[in-house]
């Protein structure tokens, strides 16, 4: 089944999620719309804002293979709703695993307690959302046998090892899920969406001469595990190895400021933590973020555009509807240098006085949504990436990343590398190892002084996180010049 192949309507599948979900979620436990609206209802007699039932059901599954053998196993079910009720800036917010009319009233008893009473207000009359179809409603867990699971895991460790004799150690590991969801807002909106997520992964250990280095490299999206293919098990297997090689030849990384050049696809990661999270809502309603009251601003070197887009078919970071009920949206941030806007929720749009964008995600229905990102990129420049290579006379070139940190109100960065070669007259001298980078946010986006036309987005393995949630994003961008970037370095 090809990754892009989609309902050729909206109307029956949208009414297919509906199906499931009330099938999945309502039924069990003889709940039905009147049910749900009256629990609104209930809340709603308070003086309110806002409030929501967000049901999800959930099924996951992880192998894990090391040294020709499966090392760990996991398996979990969960389901259970969560109710939130939202006054002026107060949020209140309950849940629980069992999803009855009992524990939905006891919820919204805790959750409209924020408020005080208010008039009775007249029930509002159900709008089902029709989003976008940006992926089939399949199940991830059900397209393959376990054993054909165990398989697909031993050729990709066996695909490693023949692409080199160092290959000492594989370990790889592959991940589904299965998510069925129903948003049932005040407002009489209801959404549902059924999420099918897979990612695979891979890591391995060269050695040479007594030395050992590592690659990794993965991928996925909203697909099921019949994406991986000999094909792609190759290519993934190709990149880790090609990684730990290079590492093996690479020389301690140099310090000091000099011209940095980012590779396409993964390396988006630092546009993602340095400069996504200061554009998210409630980072600059509360005024915490180097962006706030920005807006129309030139932030960013001419020519430089970034966009958050949840509906790319098929991504990691795509949804068909957010977790409020709201479709997802092409959301344009930086518009040739200028600061045009925040990703929002509905607590954090009505605030500010600004509209939606289709950004409020949760980890689960125990979390409370927030503005989140989903997939963020930077578009094409109009350059050639040899063509910024061979413009520098000395600098590195950082084509993957490891781990970073970022300072959310200050912009402040740091991110070490896991791939990195050093610029000398404009070709790729040698790898090096160690390299870090360290900067600010929004002062990067100023040192911006090429933008490739190379724009790649990533391979589907991000996961972002924010005050205690994890959720799947993707990242992308050209190839980038950077100029005076401080890069910290063993020698």
């Amino acid at each position: 089944m090809k990754p892009d192949t989609l309902p050729t309507a909206s109307s029956p599948a949208t009414d297919s999620h509906f199906h499931t979900a009330t099938e999945a979620l309502l039924r069990p436990s003889g709940l039905d719309i009147g049910h749900l609206q009256g629990v609104i209802g209930n809340i709603m007699s308070h003086q309110v804002d806002y409030a929501d039932l967000y049901f999800q059901y959930s099924r996951a599954e992880s192998w894990g293979l090391e040294e020709g053998q499966v090392k760990s196993g996991h398996f979990s079910i969960d389901q259970g709703v969560g109710v939130r009720a939202v006054s002026g800036e107060k949020t209140a917010f309950a849940y629980s695993d069992d999803i009855s009319l009992p524990a939905l009233k006891q919820a919204a008893n805790a959750a409209r307690a924020i408020a005080a009473l208010g008039e009775e207000r007249q029930g509002q009359a159900v709008q089902r959302v029709n989003a976008p179809q940006l992926y089939l409603p399949q199940d991830p867990i059900a397209s393959l046998g376990a054993e054909a699971k165990v398989r697909l895991l031993e050729r990709l460790e066996l695909y490693a090892r023949k692409a080199d004799p160092r290959i000492t150690q594989v370990m790889a590991s592959i991940a589904g899920e299965y998510e069925v969801v129903m948003v049932a807002r005040h407002d009489g909106v209801m959404a549902a969406d059924v999420r099918p997520l897979v990612r695979l992964s891979i890591q391995v250990i060269a050695e040479q001469n007594g030395r050992r280095e590592q690659g990794s490299a993965g991928g996925g999206g909203r697909f099921d595990y019949r994406y991986f293919t000999d094909e792609v098990l190759q290519d993934y297997a190709q990149k880790a190895v090609h990684q730990a090689l290079v590492n093996l030849e690479a020389r301690p990384a140099p310090a000091g400021s000099m011209t940095v050049v980012l590779g396409p696809g993964w390396p988006g990661i630092l546009l993602h933590e340095a400069i996504g999270h200061g554009l998210e809502g409630d980072f600059n309603r509360k005024g915490s973020s180097a962006f706030s009251n920005a807006i129309g601003q030139q932030v960013a070197a001419k020519g430089l555009t970034v966009v958050d887009d949840g509906t790319i078919i098929n991504r990691r970071g795509s949804l068909n509807i957010d977790d409020e009920g709201n479709p997802t949206q092409r959301t344009v941030l930086i518009e040739d240098g200028i600061l045009r806007g925040y990703l929002q929720d509905s607590l954090n749009a009505r605030l500010m006085n600004m509209p939606l964008t289709g950004n409020a995600r949760r980890e689960s229905y125990a979390h409370i949504p927030m503005p989140r990102m989903t997939n963020t990129y930077m578009l094409n420049g109009n350059m050639a990436p040899e063509e910024i290579i061979k413009s520098v006379k000395r600098g590195l070139y950082a084509t993957n990343f490891g781990g970073g940190q970022v300072d959310i109100t200050s912009g402040k960065f740091v991110f070490s590398a896991a791939e990195a070669w050093m610029i000398e007259d404009g070709k790729l001298a040698y790898p090096v190892k160690g390299a870090t980078l360290i900067g600010n946010g929004p002062d990067v986006l100023t040192r911006v002084s090429m933008i490739g036309n190379d724009m790649a987005l990533d391979s589907g393995v991000g996961t972002c996180g924010k005050e205690g949630q994890s959720v799947p994003v993707g990242v992308g961008q050209p190839t980038l010049r950077i100029d005076g970037l401080t890069v910290g370095g063993t020698v």
